[in-house]
């Protein structure tokens, strides 16, 4: 299965795994899985740094491959589902994710429960 995980789904597996659920633990373990960190949320995690909103003293993309996941690119294609996506979510990077997951039909693993009023399949 192909999972986009949430920004803070990534911040909190490297930082403190107790607060992932065990669904989202064994998902993330499962070696079937090909577990995705977007550029959308290498972005968000820059952005919040600068703004002193977020403490990252490491490289995340090294940090993220190094800890197994993939780095996926956040394309125009990728974009396109924007357009039609209800406001039920004001967060731009969450919105940019969920557009993401909805072009190339992969699932998404997130505890926002805004989520939930989206059509993108999400990992419970």
């Amino acid at each position: 299965m192909n999972i986009i995980i949430d920004t803070h789904i990534f911040l909190w597996a490297l930082s403190d795994p107790s607060r992932l659920n065990k669904q989202h633990f064994a998902e993330l373990e499962t070696p079937a899985n090909t577990i995705w960190l977007s550029s959308v949320s290498v972005a968000e995690i820059m952005i919040k740094a600068s703004l002193g909103k977020l403490t990252c003293d490491f490289d995340v993309v090294a940090i993220a491959e190094k800890s197994g996941f993939e780095l996926l690119d956040y394309s125009a294609s990728d974009a396109l589902p924007l357009k039609e996506l209800p406001f039920h979510h004001k967060d731009p990077f969450d919105r940019m994710l969920i557009s993401q997951c909805l072009s190339r039909g992969y699932r998404i693993m997130s505890e926002d429960s805004k989520f939930l009023s989206y059509e993108c399949k999400l990992v419970n």
